[in-house]
């Protein structure tokens, strides 16, 4: 059953793939592709009414310059990030034409210092995510994935309970919404397992759907229709991290279910956050 129907409203003009910080090296588990840096991979909208909107932030400035400051040491240790100014989201959009203030809304899959880093370098942004998220990363703070220097800042948080009134079920998703005050098409979906208050976002673009899953699952064999399995280095970071194994399982089929099935008759390419062959294939660089 597919009840969402937000036709009628505006669509993003454009899409752009960002990699916000190359971390570990690592290698597919078949022959072919190449060894890749891990990415911390956001996506950049540009929308007709509603300015930018940004799914994910990747690391920051502030992470970049003094990741002692922010970042938890055996999380550097761990991920072996590359700290490179110029893939910080504020350098690249600021090379791509536009000011810091476009940004008017950030879209977290959740709280982890790879995905939220940098926050502080768009203080103004209305800044989306579940609710139970923002209240774990506020209780357990400061940890290994959540850390206080990402939010200093005082963000304006727009938070989502998944059984509040406005969800509804599309691709085979419960309590799909759109992002408040945004009227193009990106809808975002709790996705559960990995972290406290996990979500997902569906951006429509012109070849259909793209689901941004965040860390949802790590790797694109994960969500195969053949022969699905996990990464052997990424899923040491994976199981470590889940909050709740049987949910982010689900999940995952679910997942796999909607990249062969679609919406409807619209394709959905469905995404994570870190694996790189996902990221080349779509344009990144």
């Amino acid at each position: 059953m597919n009840t969402m129907n937000p036709g009628g409203k505006e669509r993003p003009t454009r899409v752009h793939h960002l990699n916000c910080g190359s971390m570990m090296s690592i290698e597919a588990t078949y022959e072919g592709p190449p060894p890749l840096h891990a990415v911390c991979h956001c996506l950049l909208v540009e929308t007709d009414r509603d300015g930018l909107v940004l799914i994910e932030t990747g690391l920051g400035l502030d992470d970049v310059r003094r990741p002692q400051d922010s970042l938890d040491p055996e999380w550097r240790e761990l991920a072996q990030p590359e700290l490179r100014p110029a893939e910080t989201a504020r350098q690249q959009i600021e090379r791509l034409g536009y000011a810091v203030s476009d940004v008017r809304h950030i879209a977290l899959t959740h709280l982890d210092v790879d995905h939220c880093g940098g926050l502080p370098d768009f203080p103004e942004a209305q800044v989306h995510l579940m609710a139970s998220e923002l209240r774990a990363a506020m209780a357990e703070a400061p940890s290994f994935r959540y850390r206080p220097a990402h939010w200093a800042h005082g963000p304006r948080w727009v938070t989502y309970e998944p059984d509040s009134a406005g969800g509804e079920e599309w691709a085979g998703f419960a309590g799909v919404r759109p992002l408040t005050g945004v009227a193009s098409e990106v809808l975002m979906m709790p996705l559960g397992g990995h972290s406290a208050g996990h979500a997902g976002f569906a951006v429509r673009d012109g070849e259909g759907w793209l689901l941004h899953a965040g860390d949802a699952y790590f790797y694109h064999r994960e969500i195969a229709a053949d022969d699905p399995h996990s990464h052997p280095l990424m899923d040491l970071i994976q199981l470590n991290a889940q909050v709740d194994e049987e949910l982010r399982i689900a999940n995952q089929g679910r997942l796999r279910e909607a990249a062969a099935g679609g919406a409807g008759e619209e394709r959905i390419r469905v995404i994570n956050a870190h694996d790189p062959w996902d990221f080349r294939s779509l344009g990144g660089a």
